[in-house]
């Protein structure tokens, strides 16, 4: 399975959610899964791609040409070059069976709801799963669940993600994912 990892590429964070994420590269290696990323060696991304290479596994990076300008790139991996952001996440999300949210800022929040609204509007089934490292997505998901409480989301839009406290958590997911139809619309047949 090609997993693709949306996850903070700063330096400034907690070093424990950088051995977390070089812990989670060193698992998804060991289960003979493929890291999908944004090429980036710096921060939680950059660990997790250490991780996996560390364990002889295979990664796929795929980053801006002009990222080469900051010296950022991870190159013990398949790089993937794109014009533009947008360029990159297409193709990682194209890449990618599954989506795994490790903490990170305005980046990682701006992939991981592209994908979940596209999973949302049926443009792909693949697991979407926030690692909710140290309680970090508390927040978010709050934020979700008071959308959710006051109507702007329906109660099945908590089924297009689940959320992980440990790698563990995550990999039985992965595993045992059965994808959910989610029907955005389905308010326009009952009227």
């Amino acid at each position: 399975m090609k997993i693709c990892v949306f996850c903070a590429s700063s330096e400034t964070i907690d070093k424990a959610y950088l051995q977390t994420g070089e812990r989670f590269g060193e698992t998804l290696a060991g289960k003979d899964h493929t890291l999908v990323f944004g090429a980036g060696k710096y921060g939680i991304m950059g660990a997790v791609a250490r991780g996996v290479r560390s364990k002889g596994g295979k990664a796929i990076g795929v980053i801006p040409t002009f990222f080469e300008e900051v010296d950022v790139t991870f190159t013990d991996c398949e790089l993937i070059y794109t014009e533009s952001m947008r360029e990159r996440k297409f193709i990682m999300e194209e890449k990618s069976d599954a989506f795994v949210i490790l903490p990170g800022g305005i980046g990682t929040f701006e992939e991981f709801f592209e994908v979940l609204t596209l999973k949302q509007l049926r443009r792909h089934s693949k697991p979407i799963i926030i690692f909710n490292e140290n309680g970090y997505y508390d927040p978010l998901i709050n934020l979700m669940e008071s959308a959710i409480s006051q109507k702007f989301m329906a109660d099945k839009f908590r089924a297009l993600y689940f959320v992980a406290d440990s790698a563990d958590t995550v990999f039985d997911y992965l595993e045992n994912y059965k994808p959910y139809s989610y029907d955005k619309y389905e308010f326009l047949e009952e009227n």
